[in-house]
């Protein structure tokens, strides 16, 4: 027969509970201090819900009622300069925190309540109602809610897409040595998350302090826990990455006042994250102001039983029993409370014109102007005032041959030499002599705790380098080892460091780098050979930058690297081993944002082009005597893209052909002929050509990959054809 030894976790997992001695010991400071804010957010969710009943919020309405103990309670003992985040239900711990910043010594319920403390619900219920006065300038709404003043970093409409920011933020703090702490909020739907737990894996590794607080509140949307998983104590989740957890009781919010100081303190010492699951109930459905009864997903019993446990009565009954405030004093409290939110939504609504009894609508001088929409999708690049600007006509330093991967390397050990703020994170980067390409070579031990290698987790990674550019302390460079890998981060990627500039209201910078390969022609198959550059595109938020030869990659890393917005650099395996003019020592010029550069002057055909594909297609030229004007695009977002070049270069061939490598589904190439014609058509003799690799992504074969994609002699033929 086999021996079994049980094992255990090294990590604590416990439950705490509050007894009436730590109730009877509790400043009297703190237990009104609670009621305020219990109070203020109540009546504020009320309000909302009555907003929403009347059809006066735009969009969801995600109310935190019957969660408030838990969010009170775990952001009373934080410091000023510690940091939260949370899910799409996120108003409670937005106002707790952002109360919290305001009155740092507390709020006494019974003596009312301050102007600033009038000025966080005016704006924080601007921002939900989607007007210029809010947080956001209205673009955020009920699921965005950002305040970074407050450490308040924003709040997510994914579930579970915040955590990994989050992370970012802790790393940022201990980075810095301040002792700051970070706590991520999210529900028992984003406990089973993919990016939740895999940041969960990391915090740990990487002993950062960050708090995984879980919101149980037993329904993701309409599923209860005990349907989605098959261990319901979510807490449990903790022990399993080596994480310290606490499980307590969310509608006491002493119990978790007293969980969280446990919690903070261990961060605080360094050594590492946080696990607390709190037990809380929404009193309404997921979204608007009908309980969930009226779904069917639950029944009025088990509601009444938890509006039983309600934490402003349980903190009531004990400040009652304490002598310290009556029930008629939290009574006087309350319709002080309600009578705040009275007065600040008279300030942006008003009656409806007509006389319509009762009815109101937002003032029209609350609303943002239209004019707004798209302003912040990306900065205004003032960054680069008094930058060194410098191209290959203009450059004046010495020269010589240099293989491409070595001006990758050499620029990034010079940046990081002048900027101690840039950190390199990724998969091998900090081993290998350089990682798997070579691109960081050298890097690791020139620069000791600035290159860190991660585990294989690209949605973790990447998300918590969006959370370090975001608090704006240091800029990240990640590499994805291959760009298929994107998809993997997709969401970190595009939903979250690509959105979250013009989303919190366009004003805060998002400084990173992305770095990643094109390895068509490698043999590496369908899901490793990837251009992304047609998918960054189409994403709002990113300026791609696509070098093709060592001179431009220096250039243009440094101005991806001075850049305000995230960039993504593109890098082909085709020309890792290839050589070209690189300076010797003068590494520290910028190619400007928005610069394309003719490789070939011609008269007959213009050729469009980027990466790898450009030297492809000066060799097509070549072989095929047609006299074609070859443009390396360099700058291929929308925003980047050097329309005064093409433009100048179409007047005067009026022929057009835009050639890349890879599949014709996710090329690059379908937005920008589109837009060609668009701003062309007078000048074009025929329809804008393209030359594209087929509709299979290139497979392992040789032959078969060769079919699959570009390069030269596809670019030869087509343009003997246009000229015939």
């Amino acid at each position: 027969m086999p021996r079994h030894h049980r094992l255990e976790p090294p990590a604590p997992w416990v439950e705490v509970a509050a007894t009436d001695g730590d109730w009877d010991a509790a400043d009297p400071r703190l237990l009104t201090t609670m009621l305020g804010h219990l109070l203020l957010i109540r009546t504020f969710e009320e309000y909302v819900l009555d907003l929403a009943r009347s059809g006066l919020v735009h969009g969801p309405a995600h109310s935190s009622i019957g969660q408030e103990g838990g969010a009170v309670g775990s952001i009373l003992p934080l410091a000023p300069g510690d940091t939260v985040n949370g899910s799409h239900r996120g108003h409670h711990q937005f106002l707790a925190k952002a109360l919290a910043h305001v009155e740092p010594k507390g709020i006494d319920p019974a003596a009312g309540f301050s102007p600033e403390v009038r000025e966080v619900l005016l704006r924080t219920l601007a921002e939900i109602c989607g007007l210029d006065r809010g947080f956001s300038h209205g673009r955020g709404g009920s699921m965005h809610l950002r305040w970074k003043e407050a450490g308040a970093i924003g709040t997510n409409a994914i579930v579970g897409g915040g955590v990994p920011f989050a992370a970012g933020s802790a790393w940022a703090h201990r980075r810095a040595g301040t002792g700051a702490v970070a706590v991520t909020y999210f529900g028992d739907g984003a406990a089973n998350i993919g990016s939740t737990l895999e940041t969960l894996n990391l915090a740990a590794a990487w002993k950062l302090p960050l708090c995984f607080f879980v919101e149980n509140n037993r329904y993701a949307v309409s599923t209860g826990v005990a349907e989605a998983t098959a261990e319901p104590r979510l807490s449990a989740r903790g022990p399993g990455f080596g994480v310290p957890s606490w499980k307590v009781d969310g509608m006491d919010p002493l119990a978790v006042w007293l969980v969280m100081r446990e919690a903070i303190a261990h961060m605080r010492a360094g050594e590492g994250p946080t696990l607390v699951e709190a037990d809380v109930y929404r009193y309404f459905h997921q979204n608007g102001p009908f309980p969930g009864s009226a779904f069917g997903y639950r029944s009025k019993q088990e509601e009444r039983e938890w509006r039983a446990r309600d934490p402003i009565g349980r903190l009531a009954g004990h400040l009652a029993r304490r002598g310290l405030l009556d029930r008629a004093g939290v009574a006087a409290a309350t319709a002080r409370a309600k009578e705040l939110m009275a007065e600040v939504g008279a300030e942006l609504l008003e009656p409806l014109p007509g006389g319509t009894s009762g009815r109101r609508r937002i003032k029209p001088a609350q609303w943002p102007d239209p004019g707004f929409a798209h302003v912040g999708v990306r900065g205004d690049l003032s960054e680069f005032e008094g930058a060194r600007l410098a191209d290959r006509d203009t450059f004046t330093g010495e020269l010589a041959e240099r293989r491409f991967i070595d001006a990758v390397s050499g620029v990034m050990a010079r940046r990081m030499r002048a900027d101690p703020s840039i950190v390199v994170l990724g998969e091998d980067v900090h081993r290998l002599n350089g990682g798997t390409n070579g691109a960081t070579r050298g890097l690791m031990e020139a620069f000791p705790g600035r290159v860190l290698g991660t585990p294989i987790s690209e949605n973790a990674f990447t998300g918590l380098a969006g959370g370090i550019a975001s608090d704006g302390r240091c800029t990240p460079v990640v590499e994805l080892m291959y760009a298929d890998f994107m998809w993997v981060a997709a969401d970190q990627l595009f939903n979250q460091i690509a959105k979250a500039r013009h989303m919190y209201g366009g004003g805060d910078a998002m400084p990173l780098v992305l770095r990643s390969k094109v390895a068509m022609g490698t043999g590496y198959g369908s899901q490793h050979s990837m251009d992304p550059a047609g998918l960054f595109a189409t994403a709002p938020g990113w300026r791609i930058a696509a070098p093709a030869t060592p001179f431009d990659y220096v250039g243009l890393m440094n101005s991806a690297l001075l850049c305000r917005d995230p960039v993504v650099v593109l890098e082909h395996v085709d020309l890792y081993g290839s050589t070209g003019e690189c300076p010797v020592d003068d590494l520290d010029y910028c190619i400007p944002v928005g610069r394309a550069r003719v490789r070939r002057a011609g008269s007959r055909v213009t050729v469009l082009t980027y990466l790898a594909m450009t030297m492809y297609a000066l060799r097509a030229a070549e072989a095929s005597g047609v006299d074609a004007e070859v443009i390396d695009l360099r700058w291929l977002d929308r925003a980047s893209l050097d329309w005064e070049t093409v433009g100048a270069s179409v007047r005067k061939t009026n022929n057009v052909l835009i050639a890349e490598q890879g599949p014709v589904g996710p090329s690059y190439g379908g937005w920008l002929a589109d837009e060609i014609h668009r701003r062309f058509f007078d000048w074009l003799e025929q329809p804008v050509q393209r030359v594209t690799g087929g509709e299979a992504s290139p497979s392992i074969s040789k032959v078969l990959e060769r079919a699959a994609i570009a390069r030269e002699e596809e670019v030869a033929a087509k343009l003997a054809e246009m000229a015939g």
